[in-house]
């Protein structure tokens, strides 16, 4: 689906998260970043893959990693995605999906026989200089954390 490889530089976004506060590539200067993009908050795989993340929250800190997710919902669906699972990083409410298509995570998907446009569920790691480090398309909801930390 998306184009963007290990390699690539990582595309300068800026979005919203849920308390409005602005987001930027250029924020994470120094530091590894791991931006993950999901579908819906709420539901039941992006749930269980945010909480394994939750889960391993200090692993990821104890390795300069921040965590990022990204979804098309409103910033109060994100806030309370958050506050309802004690998520400690932010969500971008990326409703006009500027964050989403710079990252070429939006396109065809089926579901039940049916074909619609969607978020791919996708994770970028991004190492301190703004560089591609790895690109996850098969994100495992169940033990994401471990596909970033190996």
């Amino acid at each position: 689906m998306t184009t963007l490889e290990k390699g690539d530089k990582a595309p300068c976004f800026s979005g919203k998260d849920q308390d409005g506060n602005t987001h930027k590539l250029s924020d994470y200067k120094g530091k590894k970043l791991v931006v993950f993009f999901y579908p819906k908050a709420n539901t039941p795989g992006c749930t269980t893959e945010a909480c394994d993340l939750r889960d391993n929250f200090e692993r990821f800190q104890a390795n300069n990693y921040v965590l990022l997710g990204v979804s098309a919902d409103s910033a109060k669906a994100q806030g309370n995605f958050k506050n309802k699972y004690e998520l400690p990083f932010p969500l971008l409410a990326d409703e006009d999906k500027s964050v989403i298509q710079a990252f070429g995570v939006w396109g065809p998907k089926k579901f039940m026989g049916k074909e619609y446009d969607g978020i791919h569920r996708t994770t970028f790691v991004i190492n301190e200089n703004g560089i591609i480090d790895e690109v996850i398309t098969s994100v495992k909801t169940k033990a994401h954390s471990n596909q970033i930390l190996k």
